[in-house]
């Protein structure tokens, strides 16, 4: 649904033949009476094969990349096992307070910013480190220590949790490696990705009304006994209805982080007002101001800079935070300075989500702030999700594997695009071509006056709000209108003057 059309001849549609009778059914079914295309059949036919000739390359790289990044999961318990995974499950955990004062001892630099305990009895502590140089990069140092002997197995550079593999994979399906410009490509493909998919909806299923009979059912399944560009053409457009939505789903998330659509709709989310509410890390009470000096102080790691603040130790927080009800997975974060609050936040991604969050009072453990999931608005909980299954983590396995069958239908569907393309090829005569030839130029013109009245301020408007799709399209038209004068020029020369 999103690779080159199938056309071959200029000026017909895909669904009818150059006298205006649709061709024989795919399946050998009999076809219906013919019906009068209006311009918008061959201008969309048109859009479409363009559009799939010229972004198919940006939606297979991001594809591949996908398909990659996919197996992100298992591939960090392959090449980091020994920081991820503890080598002897033990029958009772050390306080997190002695697992960071370990941390500490072996890794004195920087600032303790989180800690957060194992997800399950094989998993280890990961304590995460706020250091100067790494910060510039927006990147911390993840100490990972067991749980069971308060052993430090190792550290990584992280991204905001993402392994150093992980973090890769990540960059090269965004940007290729190559910094904000590369964003251009992966934001380009998103872009096309939705006007793709829903052009080829509209071509499928407005060829397939124009049949009768049993081939109406070759509409979800691929037309059997067929051969040639049929084939090709059957299997591609089935294999872009199955996985529509996915596509789709695909594309908007992309969108959200991109670029410049990216700044697009965070303007919208903020006029909205969007986004989740803030959780106040302020400390309430007594304590805000200051505590009483003469009282012991209890401390995760001592009082030195960069270790946790003096008052209740870790393990304190977090018992005082599992009453509150924060329960599953959670990240707990160091204040960073003194008057600030402990911040703990479930992270439990699987479906349904667990995502609130609370801050706690550095010396009595009251609960002073609080943000439930439930109270999130619609459109920060339906972007969050989103993304959230874009990137393969909000059903787990399940989700790894759907994104996998999306990368490689997408694969095929682009690969079958240009079969059909190079199927549709003239092979006779002097008209002998490498690949078949476009849908006729000039469509517009046969639009009804109304059509274009609503069809080109809603144009101007997508433009506006999906940049590099509207510059890409002016960039095409521009390219075909020099192919046509290159053309007429040609014709001209070859015609000679008139006798």
């Amino acid at each position: 649904m999103n690779t080159p059309s199938d056309t071959s001849t200029e000026g017909t549609p895909p669904s009818a033949s150059p006298g205006g009778t649709p061709p024989p059914d795919d399946a050998g079914g009999t076809p219906a009476p013919a019906r009068i295309r209006s311009g918008w059949w061959p201008l969309l036919t048109r859009l479409h094969f363009y559009a799939g000739v010229l972004v198919a390359p940006f939606l297979l790289v991001a594809a591949v990349t996908g398909l990659a990044y996919t197996a992100v999961p298992q591939l960090d318990q392959l090449v980091y096992g020994e920081q991820l995974r503890v080598e002897r499950v033990g029958e009772t955990p050390r306080p997190l307070a002695e697992q960071l004062a370990a941390v500490r001892e072996a890794h004195p630099e920087g600032t303790v910013a989180s800690v957060v305990p194992p997800e399950a009895p094989d998993h280890t502590t990961k304590v995460v480190l706020s250091v100067p140089e790494l910060a510039e990069q927006d990147k911390q140092r993840t100490v990972y220590v067991d749980p069971y002997t308060a052993e430090v197995r190792g550290a990584l550079t992280t991204w905001w949790g993402s392994t150093p593999l992980a973090t890769w994979l990540d960059d090269l399906h965004r940007n290729l490696h190559l910094g904000e410009t590369g964003r251009l490509y992966s934001e380009l493909a998103a872009s096309w990705l939705w006007v793709l998919v829903l052009g080829g909806l509209l071509l499928w299923f407005g060829r397939r009304r124009t049949y009768a009979g049993a081939a109406k059912r070759n509409t979800v399944l691929p037309a059997r006994g067929t051969r040639g560009v049929r084939r090709s053409r059957s299997l591609h457009a089935v294999t872009g209805v199955w996985l529509s939505v996915g596509l789709l789903v695909l594309s908007a998330t992309g969108l959200t982080w991109s670029a410049y659509a990216g700044a697009r709709f965070t303007e919208l989310r903020t006029s909205l007002s969007a986004y989740p509410p803030e959780l106040d890390t302020a400390a309430s009470g007594p304590a805000a101001a200051g505590h009483d000096h003469s009282a012991p102080e209890q401390s995760g790691a001592g009082t030195a800079p960069g270790d946790v603040p003096a008052g209740l130790t870790v393990d304190q927080i977090l018992d005082r935070a599992r009453a509150a009800g924060l329960d599953g997975p959670v990240e707990i974060g160091v204040p960073a300075e003194d008057g600030s609050a402990w911040t703990v936040a479930q992270t439990d991604g699987l479906w349904p989500v667990h995502l609130d969050r609370a801050a706690l009072d550095p010396h009595s453990g009251e609960v002073t702030s609080r943000v439930d999931w439930a109270e999130w608005p619609v459109l920060a909980k339906l972007s969050t999700l989103g993304v959230r299954a874009h990137m393969g983590t909000l059903f787990g396995l399940a989700n790894q594997i759907v994104l996998a069958v999306i990368a490689l239908g997408l694969t095929a569907g682009i690969v079958l695009g240009y079969r059909m393309w190079w199927q549709r090829r003239p092979t006779r005569g002097a008209g002998r071509a490498l690949v078949g030839r476009p849908p006729a130029r000039g469509a517009w013109r046969q639009l009804p006056w109304p059509g274009l009245v609503v069809a080109v301020p809603l144009a101007a408007a997508v433009g506006w709000a999906f940049p590099l799709l509207g510059w890409s399209l002016l960039g095409f038209l521009a390219l075909d209108g020099v192919l046509a004068v290159i053309r007429r020029q040609r014709a001209a020369r070859v015609s000679g003057p008139a006798a």
